[in-house]
């Protein structure tokens, strides 16, 4: 025994909450600044074109969803109008 002065209840005692939580998110943007190293950027092209082609398929995806709601809409309307 090399420190006769120190509890064995103290020697296994874990840091507090803040403690813990401190190196916990001081590991965390030390792996974060690791990872961001390794990250490949687009070129300004490459965004350029990925943004139009994202714009194109959600106004495509727009057109279709309208068209079948508007199919639902008139399929509804001429269920209510037999009833009538």
């Amino acid at each position: 025994m090399s420190n006769n002065n120190v509890p064995e209840k103290a020697k296994n005692k874990k840091p507090n909450f803040f403690v813990r939580a401190g190196r916990s998110i001081a590991t965390w943007f030390r792996e974060m600044k690791s990872e961001m190293k390794k990250v490949v950027w687009p070129s300004r092209k490459q965004t350029i074109n990925n943004s139009i082609v994202a714009v194109v398929v959600m106004l495509c995806s727009g057109v279709v969803l309208w068209g079948f709601d508007e199919l639902a809409y008139m399929v509804v309307q001429a269920l209510i109008s037999l009833g009538n």
